[in-house]
């Protein structure tokens, strides 16, 4: 008897199990009873483990029998060691020491302009003349005195070597004819005043007044000439290139209104240093082309400031940085027959920048397969496949 009462409490519980397995999770909860709900509870998560260990059973067996297996997709450049070329950018305009406006030295009338607008002409040539006011009469007067003053002295010095005559007699004809040479040469700078003239070979860009016109000292301009032989390019450099920006350099010059660009060098550099914007001058020779380059032209100048033979470059979008501040970016292994490899990190020392591309000093060599479409989505020691 006592064994019938010990056995009946399990065979109960044998059988609430099985009911409890018939039931639904909502009429468990329903019924209120504790044991039942964790009991059934601990079922489901029975249940939900052996799921769980099915699926990745199901997944090493797709995984070792799937040949297209679904891998990052990555394009590859290969590192070369290329020529780098730097170039310091900066803005200028062309200038030329030879373009100059001709003032007159005298006030007086515009008699004369012997020249036209364009017209070349050569250094000294006679460009204006200016009315005198008499002065070429007064020179000539003054040059017949003269003459006569020096037939007095001549004749005065050869009585006085043969001891005939005194010598104050002597040094009075010697004196007068010394004040009227000076006079003579006085009036003969007056008149030079009164024509003006080329000082350089070049072209006349203007008359600027005409014939006829009362023109003054120092505020009425009469022509503009200009030499486009020696045209230059002067622009300020930033102090810290002071090693690199010197006489000689390679300059690109490009010249957006015109759409033009040449090829030049550097031929003189500034020994100050400006305190304002810390920058000292450079001049670059510029050739007139033809006389398309004029002064005052605006330029974009490109200095060569670093060249490295064996440089190794890629583009600067592939590059990210980590927590530590280093730079990365992803080489790849070998490939195998369906170009799938595995990507490296690898952490890459720069140098300077050119465009979109920067220069690699370390970590990476040449012919190292750099990944470039897909870097930033890959990591260390992921399986890639290769498109190119």
């Amino acid at each position: 008897m006592k064994k019938i009462f010990t056995i009946l409490p399990a065979l109960l519980l044998i059988i609430s199990c099985g009911q409890n397995k018939t039931k639904s999770i909502d009429e468990i909860i329903q019924e209120g009873n504790l044991e039942a709900i964790r009991t059934k509870r601990t079922e489901v998560v029975e249940e939900q483990q052996a799921f769980a260990n099915q699926l990745k059973q199901l997944d090493e067996a797709i995984a070792s029998l799937d040949s297209v297996k679904k891998l990052p997709l990555v394009t590859i450049i290969t590192a070369k060691d290329t020529l780098f070329n730097h170039y310091v950018e900066l803005q200028g305009n062309v200038e030329t020491k030879q373009n100059i406006v001709l003032y007159p030295e005298m006030g007086g009338i515009l008699t004369r302009v012997y020249v036209q607008k364009g017209q070349k002409v050569s250094r000294g040539q006679l460009l204006a003349r200016i009315d005198d006011g008499g002065l070429s009469q007064q020179l000539s007067q003054v040059e017949v005195q003269a003459q006569l003053a020096k037939t007095t002295f001549d004749r005065q010095k050869r009585l006085w070597e043969q001891k005939i005559g005194s010598e104050i007699q002597y040094l009075e004809a010697k004196t007068n004819f010394e004040a009227q040479q000076n006079a003579v040469n006085q009036i003969k700078r007056q008149l030079a005043k009164t024509t003006v003239n080329a000082p350089f070979s070049g072209v006349i860009d203007d008359v600027i007044t005409e014939q006829g016109s009362v023109v003054s000292p120092g505020q009425n301009a009469i022509i503009r000439i200009v030499n486009l032989d020696n045209m230059y390019i002067e622009t300020e450099v930033p102090e810290r290139y002071i090693p690199n920006v010197t006489v000689g350099k390679s300059v690109e010059v490009y010249f957006p209104v015109l759409g033009k660009t040449i090829n030049t060098k550097i031929r003189q550099v500034g020994n100050y240093i400006n305190p304002n914007n810390r920058s000292f001058t450079v001049e670059v020779g510029v050739p007139s082309n033809g006389g398309t380059v004029k002064p005052n032209l605006t330029a974009k100048v490109k200095i060569n400031d670093y060249t490295n033979e064996k440089a190794i470059l890629i583009p600067q979008s592939i590059l990210s940085e980590n927590a530590e501040g280093d730079q990365y970016t992803y080489v790849t292994s070998a490939k195998d027959a369906q170009n799938i490899a595995e990507a490296k990190r690898v952490i890459v020392k720069t140098g300077k920048t050119q465009g979109g591309l920067i220069e690699v000093l370390d970590g990476i060599n040449n012919g190292d397969a750099v990944i470039s479409e897909g870097a930033r989505s890959v990591k260390d020691g992921q399986k890639v496949k290769i498109l190119n």
